[in-house]
C-alpha cells in the first residue's frame, strides 16, 4: 500500500495524521463561519419560497398540463444518485480490500447521508400539502387505507429507507475509533459528548476484532443496495408506459448514471475540502486519479446507454417512441438534451488523458459538468417524455417558476450546509485507516 500515498516521501507519522486530520475540528476560521452563513441564508431562501408554495398552492410552480412530475422528481432522482457513490467507495472497495479508498471513504459516507436527507425532501415538497406526508408511507392504520405495493412508488418509501439507515450505521461504526481519539485530546463538555457517541472505545484487541466483523458484514449488506435503491428508482418510469420511460435498459442505466454523478459529486467536495484544510498529503493525485478512471468508466456505460437507447428506439419502428426521441433532440427541450449529451459524454473524454485525471483544477471541473450533465439527463428523462406523449392534443410545455428555482438552490444550500457542519464537528478522514497504513508501512521498512 505503500505507493498509494508517496508517503515515503511526505515522511508523514502518527502525530502527524492525529494533527493534520484533527485541525478543522480544533481550530476555527472566519472564512468557514461565513461560508456557513452564507449557506444558510440560502437554505432561509429555500424554506421561505417552500413555505410561499404551502400557502399558496401547486399553482406556483411552473406545473403545467401533462408535466406534472417536474423538477422536484428531478431533485429526487439526482440525489438519491449522488448518494450511490458513498457506499460503493465504502463498502464494495472495502470488499475487495482497495486500499486507496482509505482517505476519501469518511466524506463519501457523510455525502451519501446527506444527499438522501435531501433527496427526501423532495417527496414531500412535490406532495404539496406536506402535513399529508404519512399517505407516502406504507403503515397500516385504523382506517384500513393501504398503498398499492405494485407501485413502485411504494417500493422507493422501503428501498430508500433501508439504504438510509445502513449507511448511517456503517458510517457510525467507521467512526467510533475516531471518536475515541477526539475525546482524549478535548476536554470539558466536548470530551464527554465524544465519549458518548465513542462508546467507550479504548481500543482493545477484543474491540478491534469486533468492530472488524461488524464493519465487514455492514460492507456487505450495503454492496447489494448500491444496485438495488436505483434500479427501484428507475422502475418509478419503466413501469409506465410514458413514451421514453417504458424501457428494460432503465435498471442499469440509471445504476451507472448514479455512479457517474456520485463519483463527480465526491471530486466535487474533495477538491476545495483538500485545499482549505491542507489535506494535500492524504487526498493525493493518486486518488483523484483513480475516482477520474471510475467517471470515466461510468461515463462510458452511460454513452452506450444512450446509443442503445437510441438505437432501440430507430430499430422498433415504433412512431411513437421515434417521435419522443425526435422531440427532446430537437423540439421545445433541445437545449437541456445536447447540454446533457455535452456534459456527460464530450467533457468526461477528457479523463482519458493521465494529466488532466491527476489535475485537481481539471478533475474538479470535470465534475461541475458532469454533475450539471446529471441534473439535465434526469430533467430531460422526466419533462420532455411528460409534454409529448401519445395524443397531440395533450401536448404542453413546461418552464420552471422562481419557487421552484429558489427551493432547488436552498437544497443545494441544505446538502453543502449540513457537509461543512461535518468537517467542523467530525474528521473528514478516518484517522484509524491512516494509522494502520502508516504503521503497516513502517514494519514494511523495519523488515
Amino acid at each position: 500500500m505503500a505507493d498509494h500515498w508517496d508517503t515515503e516521501e511526505r515522511g508523514l507519522t502518527l502525530a502527524d495524521a492525529n494533527r493534520d486530520i484533527m485541525r478543522p475540528i480544533m481550530v476555527s476560521s472566519w472564512r468557514y463561519w461565513t461560508l456557513l452563513a452564507f449557506v444558510f441564508a440560502l437554505v432561509v431562501w429555500g424554506c421561505i419560497a417552500w413555505a410561499w408554495q404551502i400557502d399558496q398552492g401547486l399553482g406556483v410552480a411552473g406545473y403545467s398540463h401533462p408535466v406534472m412530475w417536474a423538477v422536484y422528481i428531478t431533485s429526487f432522482v439526482f440525489w438519491v444518485g449522488i448518494a450511490h457513490s458513498g457506499t460503493l467507495i465504502s463498502a464494495i472497495l472495502y470488499l475487495f480490500r482497495s486500499g486507496w479508498r482509505t482517505t476519501i471513504n469518511r466524506a463519501s459516507e457523510a455525502m451519501t447521508i446527506f444527499a438522501v436527507m435531501t433527496a427526501g425532501l423532495f417527496p414531500l415538497i412535490h406532495l404539496g400539502r406536506t402535513w399529508y406526508f404519512y399517505w407516502l408511507i406504507p403503515y397500516p392504520s385504523e382506517r384500513f387505507i393501504w398503498p398499492n405495493f405494485k407501485s413502485p412508488l411504494v417500493w422507493d418509501v422501503f428501498a430508500v429507507g433501508t439504504y438510509f439507515t445502513i449507511s448511517l450505521l456503517f458510517w457510525y461504526t467507521g467512526m467510533i475509533p475516531d471518536l475515541a481519539a477526539i475525546r482524549d485530546r478535548l476536554r470539558g463538555w466536548k470530551s464527554k459528548v465524544y465519549g458518548l457517541f465513542s462508546v467507550g472505545w479504548q481500543g482493545t484487541v477484543r474491540e478491534w476484532s469486533h468492530y472488524r466483523r461488524a464493519y465487514l458484514y455492514m460492507a456487505a449488506i450495503a454492496t447489494p443496495l448500491v444496485l438495488s435503491v436505483h434500479s427501484v428508482v428507475s422502475w418509478d418510469f419503466a413501469m409506465g408506459i410514458v413514451p421514453g420511460w417504458h424501457s428494460t435498459i432503465f435498471a442499469p442505466y440509471f445504476v451507472a448514471g448514479a455512479i457517474f454523478s456520485g463519483m463527480a459529486m465526491v471530486i466535487t467536495i474533495l477538491v476545495p475540502m483538500r485545499w482549505a484544510f491542507g489535506l494535500e498529503d492524504y487526498i493525493t493525485d493518486y486518488h483523484l486519479d483513480n475516482m477520474s478512471k471510475l467517471i470515466l468508466l461510468t461515463s462510458l456505460i452511460v454513452a452506450y446507454s444512450y446509443a442503445a437507447e437510441y438505437f432501440i428506439t430507430y430499430y422498433s419502428a415504433d412512431p411513437t417512441e421515434q417521435a419522443s426521441l425526435f422531440f427532446r433532440a430537437h423540439g421545445s427541450f433541445q437545449g437541456p438534451f445536447w447540454v446533457m449529451t455535452f456534459c456527460n459524454v464530450i467533457v468526461p473524454a477528457t479523463l482519458w488523458f493521465k494529466k488532466v485525471r491527476r489535475s485537481a483544477s481539471a478533475a474538479f471541473v470535470v465534475s461541475i459538468f458532469v454533475n450539471i450533465g446529471m441534473f439535465y439527463e434526469r430533467y430531460v428523462i422526466i419533462v420532455s417524455s411528460l409534454a409529448h406523449e401519445y395524443e397531440p392534443y395533450s401536448w404542453g410545455f413546461y418552464r420552471p417558476s422562481w419557487v421552484e428555482i429558489s427551493i432547488i438552490v436552498g437544497s443545494f444550500a441544505w446538502f453543502f450546509f449540513w457537509f461543512l457542519l461535518f468537517t467542523k464537528a467530525l474528521p473528514t478522514i478516518s484517522i484509524a485507516e491512516v494509522k494502520e497504513h502508516l504503521a503497516h508501512q513502517g514494519a514494511h521498512e523495519h523488515g
